[in-house]
């Protein structure tokens, strides 16, 4: 048992920290220096979110997001507009501690804008998409949703770390919507703000 989590770390610090053969002092480059970023990436983020102009319930939900994200587009300029896009599919699992329903699981899509300056280790984003999922419906209460398949609109700002050349670190806020898309009458729908943190892996 002692060696297989002896082992778990040493991968987790070869994998974010790697080894060079050059002198001690050498240090990983925040930015790569021909501003190619990598072209794939996978991302675990987690947040927690607050219902608002929800009424007649209050809602407290956490999120857990399992992306994946694909370069296609880089902006070279001199300007603040300096970055690349990344195109991003996420696995949403998110437990309801506070409200009607209890657990929501779905899907999303969309895009993501990454803005690079040269030699900065901190990288600010914006992204938004959409999506769909299933959440445990409970129509007869007032205030819960009417069915249990719902429509999902994700939108995120804030700011990468870079900690190595392939390992980040996000900090951020995200807004969520909830809504059957008019399906069910009444359509009750929820709003829900919050922190968000992440790690990210590229290669």
């Amino acid at each position: 048992m002692e060696y297989a989590r002896g082992c778990a770390v040493l991968l987790f610090l070869i994998v974010c920290f790697p080894v060079s053969g050059g002198p001690s002092e050498t240090q990983v480059e925040p930015v790569r220096s021909d501003f190619d970023p990598h072209r794939i990436e996978f991302a675990l983020q987690t947040g927690y979110l607050f219902g608002a102009i929800n009424p007649p319930a209050d809602y407290q939900i956490g999120a857990l997001f399992l992306t994946e994200r694909i370069r296609w587009g880089v902006i070279r300029t001199n300007s603040w507009l300096r970055g690349y896009h990344q195109f991003y599919i996420s696995a949403i699992a998110e437990p309801i501690f506070k409200g009607i329903e209890n657990h929501y699981f779905g899907f999303n899509v969309g895009f993501r804008y990454n803005f690079v300056q040269p030699q900065w280790r901190f990288v600010p984003y914006v992204s938004g998409g959409v999506g769909a999922g299933g959440i445990d419906a409970h129509s007869q209460v007032p205030g819960g949703q009417g069915q249990d398949f719902t429509f999902n609109v994700l939108s995120a700002a804030g700011v990468s770390y870079i900690v190595t050349d392939h390992c980040k670190v996000d900090f951020g806020a995200l807004y969520q919507h909830f809504s059957n898309g008019g399906q069910t009458d009444p359509n009750p729908s929820l709003n829900l703000f919050g922190p968000q943190v992440g790690v990210s892996y590229s290669f």
